[in-house]
């Protein structure tokens, strides 16, 4: 089983995130747009090559992003309205997820086997999620997920804090 580590940045402009392996080698970047609508993801290979693409789409009830890899859209990871807890939908690829969303630790299925596992590290000066990956095949999918929950909850958070005000 393969592990991943996505670090995100403390005092960067627009979301970037490092994602290494378990030998803290450098595998992916990850960078948000930055007062760019719609809002964007950039996933890039150690050698700085774009390998995936990631686009919240404007027009819908609740957030919804589209993920391109190889210039081919392969998954929609869409929130749903849930009155106690956060529930995504992942359309294509056959997927499922099961556990906690919001505290980041959940699974991901298909055809009943587990393809990946993502926890989040509680205790770190900087969000830190790990994804265990049983499919290499997912890997961009599952990393991609991982960013656009962040984004919501990040969003959320944001959206609560000016609330509270």
């Amino acid at each position: 089983m393969k592990t991943l580590y996505i670090k995100q940045h403390i005092m960067a402009l627009s979301e970037k995130f490092t994602i290494s392996n378990a030998q803290d080698e450098v595998v992916y970047f990850a960078q948000g747009s930055f007062m760019k609508i719609p809002k964007t993801f950039t996933i890039e290979n150690e050698n700085h090559k774009e390998v995936a693409f990631i686009t919240k789409k404007m027009l819908s009830l609740f957030p919804t992003f589209e993920v391109e890899v190889g210039g081919k859209q392969v998954a929609v990871i869409r929130k749903e309205f849930s009155l106690f807890k956060a529930k995504y939908q992942i359309e294509g690829q056959g997927l499922q997820v099961e556990g906690n969303w919001w505290d980041m630790d959940f699974e991901v299925r298909k055809d009943g086997h587990v393809i990946g596992e993502v926890h989040k590290q509680w205790f770190k000066v900087r969000d830190t999620y790990e994804i265990q990956i049983a499919d290499e095949a997912y890997e961009l999918i599952l990393v991609a997920i991982v960013l656009a929950i962040d984004r919501v909850k990040a969003s959320e958070n944001a959206a609560s804090n000016t609330a509270s005000f």
